[in-house]
């Protein structure tokens, strides 16, 4: 009776270990999933996206959930186009950005009145390179000093050398959309993990099994 009765909870002792270990299983997973969706997203603009700007902002400003990538100190890997009017656009600034904290920003004069487009790109946090647009329109009062803005679009060229180094696939994947991708170190990672977890539960299991009942 003494034997059935420990037979009983030494079962009921395994099913509770391997529940314990799916759940740590899980939990890792989880875990370091984290690291490899860590894309910045924008938490704001200025001017702000649809907004009527009436006078000249001096500076475009895109602001992200989290610090941007900036290797070079120099904003390598960024670049921001300004261009408008719709109807018969121009080019202003130089096209190149800085990175400054979560903060990407271009110095920008407006030319003539009518809606503006700010195409964006830079690194994120995780080293993949992202990028969007947004739109604003501007109805300088009288007072402003107008830009002439140019024919042709300006090229950085700090931005493509910092896009090269990112990774090509992610960039396409995130363009526009803040799309995530997960990398074969990522995947390795997680893969031992889970070898190591299993291993610890197989042992706990064979140990328990061995332990002598009275």
């Amino acid at each position: 009776m003494s034997r059935r009765r420990d037979s009983r909870r030494t079962a009921t002792t395994l099913r509770r270990s391997a529940l314990a270990g799916v759940a740590l299983v899980v939990a890792t997973l989880g875990w370091s999933a984290v690291p490899a969706f860590a894309h910045n997203y924008v938490v704001s603009t200025s001017p702000e996206a649809g907004s009527v700007v009436t006078e000249q902002p001096g500076v475009v400003t895109v602001t992200t959930n989290d610090n941007l990538l900036d290797l070079s100190g120099e904003g390598a890997g960024s670049a921001m186009q300004v261009s408008g009017p719709t109807d018969a656009p121009r080019y202003y600034g130089d096209g190149c950005a800085t990175v400054s904290g979560p903060n990407l920003q271009a110095e920008v004069q407006l030319g003539q009145p009518g809606e503006y487009t700010v195409v964006w790109q830079t690194v994120s946090t995780d080293g993949h390179s992202i990028s969007d647009s947004f739109t604003f329109t501007w109805q300088p009062d009288a007072s402003q000093v107008l830009d002439e803005g140019s024919a042709t679009a300006p090229t950085c060229a700090s931005a493509g050398a910092g896009a090269a180094a990112a990774d090509t696939d992610a960039a396409s994947d995130s363009a526009g959309t803040g799309g995530t991708a997960v990398s074969g170190t990522d995947l390795l990672w997680i893969g031992g993990a889970l070898v190591a977890i299993l291993a610890a539960i197989g042992l706990t299991l064979l140990f328990l099994r061995k332990r002598p009942t009275d």
